[in-house]
């Protein structure tokens, strides 16, 4: 059967070309989706591409027999509607399924647990709409080609059609879309194009279609209901929730404090202590590397003190090493400029605290400036970067310091069996610095390190802890002189070649996972699920 509009074939490659380009836009939102729940590592991008592969390859093989048995253009433009009005509903009800799916595997998983909770998460929201999507080549094929002779020339047109949308949908959502609008609309738009390229078809065609009534309906509800869909939707004192070109961001609000999160389900990026006080958080604990340098004595004498941050977030610690010593130098270098702002909208960041957007390794491999201390703090939960938890990066940072300078390290998950991140990171570390001393933050699972080619750290942060004048940061810091634990080094090391950052981080969230979770498992084998919901 051929309708008038597809008989010039140009409908038929815009119809491939928008198809492509909606299957790589709802593959780049389906990362957002679910980054603030299960973080965007390699191993989360892994099941995304493998799962919207198994959809692809079902959707090709129904789509073509499909089209063999009945070569009807109204099925698969209504396969196409269906479609757009699943991907609509995404922003709607996506989040509830994943924390619905996340809440049923923590009762029955005891490894790999966000690997599975993932991998359901993206085999319920996204295969069958990526399944419809599939079957468009193969239909495509059998309603273009007129006879053997033009067999390769058409499907080399349709391939390339399928390939330059795809293109078009891999940098419209990263740059363009998701950046401005947010991760909800981009899965509306794009869900509205293929609904508008089906409604085109028909209304040409002057088909009545049912399908095409109801899901029109259905995606102006979407519209309506998931235009604002907050991922975080159980809070009411967020300041600000939105996206950017690396993160999901919320700035949350307290009594006491306000705190940035990049995450949903774990830990804090950034915090400020509406009292001025300490945190009571990891940063405090990293304020002994200036200690350690020399800081008090050094900015006494009035010599130059630098100090450089990776992963300056919203400038927590920059912020603190400033208020408690005020001559030294601070630079800052955080990869996206969106928490750069956020930090001087909601955070209190002086404007006069320097802070430079870029990736932290490639800014060392751009200056030669040497610093007094460097604080590496780019690891946010299980999403740690490769490139900066190699021995290439720590000798990276080695050539940076000065003489006697100090490197302190915010490693976020402390503990695990043999062969866990931290012990990864901390002989890597250990094979570049002869000196190395740890210290767990109470109450937390971070662990700071510090590290460096002097010895006597732990002397020379008692000697300059007794000239701060502040007295709570003496006690800490005295406190922690206590604490240092030199550290034994052992034979894991990562290097750029490997650093299976991703697979390491992952044992210890199951670890904190079946921790945390424990007294529920315990409360659900006793009295089951109602108990549990009873006790809600």
């Amino acid at each position: 059967m051929t309708r008038a509009i597809l008989r010039n074939k140009f409908y038929l490659y815009l119809t491939e070309f928008f198809a492509g380009m909606s299957v790589m836009a709802v593959e780049l939102g389906a990362s957002r989706l679910l980054a603030p729940y299960f973080s965007s590592s390699q191993i989360v991008w892994t099941i995304i591409i493998g799962t919207i592969m198994i959809a692809m390859a079902l959707g090709n093989i129904y789509g073509g027999r499909s089209a063999d048995r009945d070569p009807n253009p109204d099925r698969l433009y209504r396969r196409i509607v269906v479609a757009s009005v699943w991907i609509a509903l995404i922003p709607v009800v996506g989040k509830y399924l994943i924390l619905g799916i996340s809440a049923l595997l923590i009762f029955s998983v005891n490894a790999n647990y966000l690997i599975w909770a993932a991998f359901g998460a993206c085999m319920l929201i996204f295969v069958f709409p990526l399944f419809l999507l599939g079957t468009v080549t193969p239909s495509l094929a059998k309603y273009t080609m007129e006879n053997l002779e033009e067999n390769a020339r058409i499907v080399g047109k349709l391939g390339a059609a399928n390939t330059v949308g795809s293109i078009i949908g891999t940098f419209v959502p990263t740059f363009v879309t998701i950046p401005a609008v947010g991760t909800s609309v981009t899965f509306l738009i794009f869900a509205g194009i293929l609904l508008a390229l089906a409604l085109i078809y028909f209304i040409s065609s002057r088909v009545k279609s049912t399908t095409t009534v109801v899901g029109i309906v259905l995606f102006l509800l979407s519209s309506v209901l998931g235009y604002r869909s907050n991922f975080a939707f159980w809070k009411n004192n967020l300041l600000y929730e939105g996206e950017s070109v690396y993160n999901y961001l919320q700035v949350e609000e307290t009594d006491d404090s306000i705190i940035l999160s990049t995450n949903v389900l774990f830990g804090v990026q950034s915090i400020l202590r509406k009292d001025a006080r300490l945190t009571g958080m990891y940063y405090d604990y990293a304020m002994a590397a200036p200690l350690m340098a020399g800081a008090e004595e050094k900015l006494a004498d009035r010599q130059n003190f630098d100090l450089l941050i990776l992963g300056m977030g919203t400038g927590t610690y920059g912020s603190q090493c400033m208020r408690y010593f005020p001559a030294m130098h601070i630079e800052g270098v955080e990869i996206d400029e969106k928490i750069t702002r956020l930090a001087h909208t909601y955070f209190e960041m002086p404007e006069d605290l320097s802070v430079c957007t870029y990736d932290g390794r490639a800014y060392l491999n751009a200056v030669t400036t040497q610093y007094d201390v460097i604080m590496v703090d780019a690891y946010q939960d299980i999403t740690i970067p490769f490139q900066m938890s190699s021995a290439e990066f720590f000798n990276l940072v080695r050539e940076h310091l000065k003489e006697n300078g100090v490197m302190v390290v915010n490693m976020n998950m402390r503990g695990g069996r043999e062969g866990n991140i931290n012990q990864y990171l901390s002989d890597t570390i250990a094979s570049v610095f002869p000196e190395i001393w740890t210290i767990d933050v109470p109450d937390s699972t971070n662990r700071e390190l510090f590290a460096s080619c002097m010895a006597g750290m732990p002397e020379m942060l008692a000697r300059n802890t007794a000239l701060c004048a502040d007295a709570e940061l003496r006690g800490l810091m005295e406190r922690i002189r206590e604490s240092l634990v030199p550290y034994e080094a052992g034979d894991y090391l990562m290097t750029d070649d490997r650093a299976p950052v991703e697979l390491l981080g992952m044992r210890i969230i199951d670890e904190l996972i079946r921790d945390e979770v424990a007294w529920y498992r315990q409360f659900y084998e006793e009295y089951g699920i109602e108990g549990i919901l009873g006790s809600l």
